[in-house]
């Protein structure tokens, strides 16, 4: 089970509703599109120093991937709270194109299915990914595993735990 500060629903629809704020506030000062990256993590504990790190490591390779197909990060914004670390970077670039790039880090990296990067284009509007996400259990669309509760918190955070060190070890 991962080891940190648990965190309950109020807090995390608060941190989803700052967010938000947040990301229109960043919208109104660019007029461009937003690349939103934090992780994707079930049950009450959502930050640990393993997943800090991941965070950090792959906000890097986001950057360096955006400057290296000539995507500009005019701001970045980092938060990092119990409820998760986040990032918000307002990008000078094509929004479609964005989340192309970011469907590949998701597909491509080996703890890409703890990724969370939402595009959102100038006005507003989240991107949808083309095909749902899979589980990270049964390989099933991980929409109905977690509306089913087919699988425990515990069983997914040791999945989590074990990809974490299979990867940094």
């Amino acid at each position: 089970m991962l080891q940190g500060h648990p965190v309950n629903l109020t807090d995390m629809l608060a941190a989803r509703e700052e967010r938000a704020r947040r990301q229109l506030a960043l919208r109104q000062a660019w007029n461009l599109p937003l690349l939103s990256f934090c992780l994707n993590i079930p049950g009450p504990v959502k930050t640990t120093p393993l997943l800090r790190r991941l965070f950090r490591d792959t906000l890097q390779r986001i950057q360096k991937i955006l400057s290296e197909q000539g995507i500009a990060v005019r701001e970045l914004r980092e938060r990092h709270e119990t409820t998760g670390d986040e990032a918000l970077l307002a990008l000078d670039g094509e929004a479609a194109k964005v989340k192309q790039i970011m469907l590949r880090v998701e597909e491509t990296h080996p703890l890409g299915r703890l990724f969370d990067l939402d595009v959102l284009t100038a006005d507003g509007q989240k991107l949808s990914r083309p095909q749902p996400r899979r589980c990270l259990l049964c390989g099933r669309q991980a929409q109905d595993c977690a509306r089913s509760r087919r699988h425990t918190v515990e069983a997914l955070t040791a999945q989590i735990e074990s990809m974490l060190r299979r990867y940094y070890d």
